[in-house]
């Protein structure tokens, strides 16, 4: 049902080099992981990937269920850092 993330068959060893973005609990940045997108702590999921997985009609019990390392409390988190980052002056429409 899902979109696919491009987490299989990947190593999860690159968690070492993640590097928190202020002011969120989950998210980091790793330049080793989906070219240093921001992703959830622990997992391949981009803050990006999720955004577009309700864009496409998923449902928060719907993500949870198709990606089972994703936590249940990051939603929240990302659409906080979603309306953070568009909410910028230096994003343009």
């Amino acid at each position: 049902m899902g979109l696919r993330s491009g987490n299989e068959g990947r190593p999860r060893g690159e968690d070492m080099d993640d590097t928190p973005i202020p002011g969120f609990r989950y998210l980091v940045t790793n330049p080793e992981r989906l070219g240093g997108k921001p992703t959830i702590r622990g997992t391949r999921l981009s803050a990006s990937f999720i955004l577009a997985c309700l864009a496409e009609g998923m449902s928060y019990e719907d993500i949870v269920r198709e990606y089972s390392d994703f936590p249940r409390d990051s939603l929240a988190e990302v659409l906080r850092f979603a309306a953070a980052v568009t909410d910028r002056n230096d994003v343009a429409a």
